[in-house]
């Protein structure tokens, strides 16, 4: 996804630590997790969903032709 390395990757976790201090650290991080595991969990329910309605709306019209006939 994104094309950096470790160096880049602990330059960028230095400068977390030098603007967050490290007490905030460790929140900021678990509120991050959070928002990613619930982003994974909603990004797989959608497609669910969707087949939930297709499944749905095609019972819907087999019920309407078999009234229809």
């Amino acid at each position: 996804m994104f094309n950096i390395g470790m160096p880049e990757v602990i330059i960028i976790l230095a400068l977390a630590l030098l603007i967050f201090g490290p007490k905030k650290l460790p929140e900021i991080g678990k509120s991050i997790g959070q928002c990613l595991r619930e982003l994974r969990k909603v990004s797989i329910d959608i497609p669910n969903s969707l087949e939930i309605g297709e499944k749905l709306d095609s019972r819907k019209e087999m019920i309407k032709n078999d009234r229809d006939s």
